[in-house]
């Protein structure tokens, strides 16, 4: 996959329209693992990356809240953070962010599924850096 900054302007309203794959190289991409719980705190200092988080019990209806703490991250940028794997299935959680800061952002993660789930949920976020 080719990762080129290349892109065409449109004058008029301020759109770019790539016409090649944008997106991070791998160089920019990371892992990290929450250790003791679904609220323990993250360090992953990339622009773009997956969380493991801990497979403990999360009740239905239950929202749960972390720090992914990022040394990148600004209140500028936007951050987008999708359920990505690890045994969640379709329609059992949703995932949100709560808070934008300087150097971190608050997650959430909702169990939509109906009954109490313990599963080592896998996040994938990235980073839209702002100006």
């Amino acid at each position: 996959m080719a990762y080129l900054g290349v892109a065409v302007s449109d004058p008029v309203f301020d759109t770019v329209f790539a016409n090649q794959q944008i997106g991070y190289s791998l160089a920019a991409e990371s892992t990290a693992t929450q250790l003791t719980s679904k609220a323990t705190a993250v360090t992953c200092n990339f622009s773009n990356g997956q969380i493991t988080m801990n497979n403990a019990a999360l009740a239905a209806g239950a929202v749960v809240t972390f720090t992914l703490n990022n040394n990148l991250i600004s209140p500028r940028d936007v951050l987008i953070v999708n359920v990505s794997g690890g045994a969640a299935t379709a329609g059992t959680y949703v995932s949100f962010i709560a808070v934008m800061g300087n150097g971190s952002a608050t997650i959430g993660l909702q169990n939509i599924s109906g009954g109490s789930l313990s599963e080592a949920v896998k996040l994938n976020y990235a980073i839209l850096h702002g100006q």
